[in-house]
This record gives structure tokens, sequence and C-alpha cells, in this order.
């Protein structure tokens, strides 16, 4: 079972960005031979976690606010195993940087108690028709905005 949730629907704290929340349930198959959750399978957990930040409203029947993109890189920094649990981990997604045809999501797995990894992606605009980069349009941008947390 997976679910997200979103602030997205709540006010901005002070004019402050949000963050998105994915809940991933650790299921027995996501295990390895030393019962952690394989590293393979957290990286889905990110990508379960994406599509759901990039896909608000896919229950709704509404477009999404996105075109085409692409992942240009993954970069992921495992500091905690995780065990076989009954309770769900958190995927908590901000975007940490928007330019014209690119922006950058920082991910932490977590629950109250651990942060078990931290990751970065890189997503481009893609054209899908020409087959090539393209820039990120108003509509995009606004949406991202509303999650932009720089780093640093």
């Amino acid at each position: 079972m997976v679910e997200a949730a979103t602030q997205a629907d709540a006010p901005k704290q002070a004019g402050g960005p949000r963050r998105h929340v994915f809940h991933a349930q650790v299921r027995f198959a996501d295990l390895d031979p030393l019962n952690h959750v394989n590293n393979v399978r957290m990286l889905t957990y990110l990508e379960d976690a994406r599509i759901a930040f990039l896909r608000p409203d896919s229950g709704s029947g509404r477009p999404s606010p996105f075109g085409g993109l692409v992942v240009a890189r993954h970069e992921i920094d495992y500091l905690k195993p995780i065990l076989l649990r009954s309770d769900p981990v958190r995927v908590e997604t901000r975007v940490t940087e928007v330019r014209n045809a690119s922006f950058r999501l920082a991910y932490e797995i977590c629950d109250d108690d651990h942060v078990y990894a931290r990751a970065i992606s890189v997503l481009v605009g893609y054209d899908v028709q020409g087959q090539s980069i393209r820039r990120l349009d108003q509509d995009e941008r606004d949406y991202l905005d509303d999650f932009l947390l720089p780093e640093g």
C-alpha cells in the first residue's frame, strides 16, 4: 500500500515553501538477504514519491501541470538501513533549484525517529515529439516555486 499526501492544499507557513510527503509501505519483497530494504527498492520509493509529486491530481481527471520530463541525474546517500516494519516510511520531497529547462529535487526517506536516506534528482523538460530538451513553462515553474527551498 502506498499513499501520497501533500501540503499543497494547506496554506504556506509564513509564506514559506511546502514539502510533498509520500508514505511508502515496506514490503517483505523489498528486503535483501540481510533483511534490510534493498538499495534499489529505496530508489523505487523515491520514484513513487516523485511521480506523486509531479502528478498531484492523477486521480481527479485534471491534467498534470507538467509536460514531458526526463531524469538526468540521481544521487543518494544511504544513512541507516530500513528493516521490515508495519508503519510506512515517509519520503519528503522539496525543490531546491529551478532553472530554464531543469529543476532539482531533494528527498529524505525518514520516519519520526530516523533519516534513512537523502537523495537528489535533476529533471529536465523534454519535448517527446522533437526528442529534445525544452524550457519549463510558466505553469510548471509556478508549481515548483510553491515547493522551492534552496539548499544552503
